[in-house]
């Protein structure tokens, strides 16, 4: 009988022991969070460098860095989400204070961007989501109105009912989602979709899958792509077959204001990743300084056409009465 007391008792011991490692651990790590001591290095995760859009991001985020004199590390994932997790596993490892993070997929980023928060590394995501993560601050321009705005540009040329094609953008993108729905919340309605088809926000691709939807519906009248380099590459598919078709992009690069003036684009949204990457950073030395900052900061996007597109410069910064910039950026200076 005692023998079976003493196995009793040793066995509640173990699970009590246990219990307390369990929550030590926990009370450990949350600890650790809380009193993480940074570098006071940014750690900026882009999805792609091959894509002018992010190239100008991550421009406007290293002026600011450069002007702040605060060090920034930019990792470029290629459009691989996978490398992108290894690259910020990179970064977090180096002990950076905060993670500025373009997701190549918004999903598949979740749990290396968990693991950081976890850690106390501050988060900021920029012109893309982090599903399912509670981050700092996100930066991005609003990609449901911009897609709206075109869709809506397309209707006022062609009329409702007209036959248009979607071009969209890297499934699992935040942006090539939101934009997506943007378009179908006017396009349902007001126009008829016979093709939506993904082209990886990626030039050639544009083009190929262009070609193939002309080949199936010959009678496309205008195109929504979701970002103005596939828009470029149904430019150039669309030229081959000689049509006279309606297209549209996102983004307002600089090849694709070009586009619009030698009359071969006719319209994108304006968006200011320049503006997106610097106040990205601009964010990130708050956080660093223990200052709050609003969980979403919007950055405004406007309808580029020919009629305006003479005044746009660097990444669809617009001169004039109405440009959308803040005070101190070019257009007023």
């Amino acid at each position: 009988m005692k023998k079976i007391f003493a196995l009793l008792l040793s066995t509640i011991m173990i699970f009590c022991l246990s219990g307390c490692a369990l929550i030590s651990i926990d009370g450990e790590s949350n600890g650790n969070a809380a009193n993480y001591q940074g570098t006071g290095a940014i750690g900026l995760s882009v999805s792609t460098q091959n894509n002018p859009f992010f190239v100008t991001l991550v421009e406007g985020a290293k002026a600011a860095a450069a002007q702040a004199d605060v060090q920034l590390i930019v990792v470029d994932a290629g459009d691989d989400a996978s490398k992108q997790v290894s690259d910020i596993e990179d970064l977090v490892s180096k002990n950076i204070s905060v993670l500025i993070v373009n997701p190549v997929d918004s999903d598949t980023v979740s749990s290396v961007v968990q693991t950081a928060v976890n850690k106390g590394v501050k988060v900021i995501s920029a012109d893309r989501v982090v599903n399912g993560v509670d981050i700092d601050c996100q930066i991005a321009s609003d990609n449901v109105l911009g897609a709206e705005l075109a869709t809506q540009f397309i209707v006022d040329q062609l009329g409702e009912g007209a036959k248009v094609a979607e071009l969209q953008g890297t499934n699992g993108a935040s942006a090539a989602i939101d934009r997506g729905k943007g378009f179908h919340n006017i396009a349902d309605e007001k126009l008829e979709v016979v093709a939506s088809q993904t082209a990886n926000f990626d030039r050639t691709e544009g083009m190929n899958v262009m070609e193939n939807m002309l080949q199936a519906n010959g009678d496309i009248q205008g195109v929504f792509a979701a970002n103005d380099e596939m828009a470029l590459g149904a430019v150039k598919a669309i030229a081959g077959a000689k049509k006279d078709i309606v297209v549209v992009g996102f983004d307002a690069t600089d090849d694709a204001i070009a586009s619009i003036k030698a009359g071969e684009m006719d319209a994108t949204i304006a968006q200011q990743p320049d503006l997106i990457g610097a106040t990205a950073v601009e964010t990130a030395l708050k956080l660093i300084n223990g200052e709050t900052v609003d969980k979403s900061i919007p950055v405004e996007v406007t309808l580029i056409t020919a009629s305006n597109a003479g005044n746009s410069i660097g990444g669809g910064c617009q001169c004039g009465d109405d440009c959308p910039c803040p005070e101190d950026c070019c257009c007023h200076s």
